[in-house]
């Protein structure tokens, strides 16, 4: 009953709630947009090449989405943002660029990692989309003159990315609550900016159950948003 009477949410919001509004947020929206959208970028490299008929490229593209699916998110952040640095520094000064050293910011790490990580299950969301596509549309479409590359990017991939919109969607709100793993890489996002205040001010409960309720205000209207877009797609379909 002490630590009940002790709680000062006031304080808390007063002075955490501007920090996780400032410069913590923009942290946030910015690896979330940058990251999902290079994420469709990859989603659709890698698509495009498990579609492919060059045997070798779908065998590299394969151990690699296996590779990225088969670690932890925090730990490729981690290791993007502690090591990479370093290999590379080895490499420069194997080089003879022993003057040279290459740093990555954390929260272009974390972009990096968002980035990689989510564009790999984007990819296998494309796959699936394109494949899908009737067969008989693309053999239209060379009936028409088109070559094999025109019907693939004029009339399969655009099908295809409307049908995966919804999955996206969903995707985009799981990226919001994973820039949370950024803050192990000093990123100073809402996690790492709550640490920081809690350890300052011992206002424990009052601090998570802020940045919590932060997430909530972000992610339920977002999530609301992809189920209102997903049933207007569905009624065009009809």
């Amino acid at each position: 009953m002490e630590v009940v009477k002790n709680l000062n949410f006031p304080k808390a919001i007063q002075e955490l709630l501007p920090k996780l509004l400032g410069s913590a947020l923009q942290i946030v929206v910015l690896a979330t947009i940058i990251g999902f959208i290079f994420a469709i970028i990859i989603g659709f490299l890698l698509a495009l090449g498990r579609v492919s008929k060059n045997k070798i490229l779908n065998r590299i593209i394969i151990i690699f989405q296996e590779f990225i699916r088969g670690t932890p998110l925090l730990v490729q952040m981690v290791y993007i943002y502690y090591v990479i640095p370093i290999i590379v520094n080895i490499i420069a000064s194997l080089m003879g660029f022993t003057n040279y050293t290459f740093n990555i910011k954390s929260t272009t790490a974390g972009i990096i990692g968002l980035a990689i990580n989510y564009g790999t299950y984007i990819s296998e969301v494309i796959r699936s989309a394109i494949i899908s596509i009737d067969d008989g549309q693309m053999e239209a479409a060379l009936a028409l003159g088109f070559s094999p590359r025109e019907a693939m990017l004029r009339i399969v991939i655009p099908q295809a990315f409307r049908n995966s919109v919804p999955v996206f969607g969903n995707y985009l709100v799981m990226m919001v609550k994973d820039t949370s793993l950024m803050a192990y890489i000093t990123a100073q996002e809402f996690l790492m900016t709550t640490k920081a205040y809690t350890a300052q001010t011992f206002l424990t409960i009052e601090s998570y159950t802020i940045v919590a309720g932060v997430y909530l205000v972000i992610c339920i209207p977002l999530g609301l948003l992809v189920r209102l877009l997903e049933r207007k797609l569905n009624k065009g379909r009809r």
